[in-house]
């Protein structure tokens, strides 16, 4: 089983998890998780960590996401999109790209953002979404997220097309309704494609389809190495000697030729270049292991 990550373009109808259990019998993989939650009505972007590579996913889910969204304007669901029942009816103003651009203006930059009942969020170890379900409503604190670009794509009398790269933990359900109500009227998603997650967008996807294919021809979908979303970090080499001591949780020296003078998380490797993990800096020369792979 290669360790690595695979970049799934997630289809309609299939919830992350699904996803996620049909990649894992394709390959047979024993351990193995999805980074980043889409809903059943979105496709695009699901990055799926194989096994050791699962010990980086924190490093993947805190980059930036791109999505390619509609509203539908005149109706807000209970869900936030088309799986919902209609729970609100507004009439839709006259639209023009005046008025839709400076609403648009109002979302960009930091701000916070209260998750929808309908999430994967818990509450007393409960999903939300299953107290939405039994017709609980509880109180949500809003979160700090930020929409860095929010692009009018194209609209009509009753539908807008957007794209926004946000950060993680932003509902773009619960973006769409807030900008339907800027515009006075209400709104739902109708469509949602996740066009890419940090450090990815220039990387091909693979799909469920692609994946059959390649294990009945014998071979492998495309998996990129467990260190390739890790190219931010510092890269250090180690000895055979340094190398069995961080394998043992032991901290090591770090060696002179690396120039890491201050604190930082730090790539690990053999000198033959294979990657051991992850490890911190004290910065006063010395490299603690953090995670480390199973070699």
């Amino acid at each position: 089983m290669q360790s690595g990550i695979l970049l799934l373009d997630k289809p309609v109808g299939l919830s992350s998890n699904a996803a996620l259990q049909r990649v894992r019998r394709m390959l047979g993989a024993e351990k193995a998780g999805h980074v980043g939650s889409l809903d059943p009505l979105a496709t695009g972007m699901l990055p799926i960590c194989l096994g050791e590579a699962t010990k980086i996913a924190g490093d993947v889910v805190s980059g930036r996401k791109c999505y390619r969204f509609t509203i539908g304007l005149g109706a807000r669901t209970a869900t936030g999109d088309t799986e919902g029942a209609v729970v609100e009816t507004a009439a839709v103003p006259a639209l023009d790209a005046a008025g839709i651009d400076a609403a648009r203006r109002r979302f960009l930059g930091r701000q916070t953002q209260i998750p929808p009942m309908y999430s994967a969020l818990k509450r007393d170890g409960q999903p939300l979404y299953k107290l939405a379900r039994a017709g609980v409503e509880v109180d949500r604190p809003a979160r700090d997220i930020e929409i860095f670009e929010l692009s009018v794509l194209g609209f009509d009398a009753g539908s807008i097309d957007l794209e926004s790269v946000c950060s993680k933990g932003t509902y773009i359900r619960t973006l769409a309704e807030d900008l339907a109500k800027a515009l006075h009227t209400c709104g739902h998603v109708t469509a949602l494609r996740r066009v890419h997650v940090e450090p990815f967008g220039a990387e091909p996807m693979e799909t469920l389809e692609s994946i059959a294919a390649a294990r009945e021809a014998g071979g492998w979908p495309r998996v990129l190495p467990a260190d390739w979303p890790l190219s931010h970090l510092p890269r250090v080499f180690f000895d055979a000697s340094q190398v069995a001591r961080l394998m043992h949780g032991q901290a090591v020296a770090v060696p002179a030729e690396a120039g890491i003078g201050a604190a930082a998380r730090i790539r690990l490797y053999d000198e033959g270049g294979r990657f051991l993990g992850i490890g911190e800096s004290d910065g006063g020369g010395s490299i603690q292991p953090r995670r480390l792979f199973v070699l």
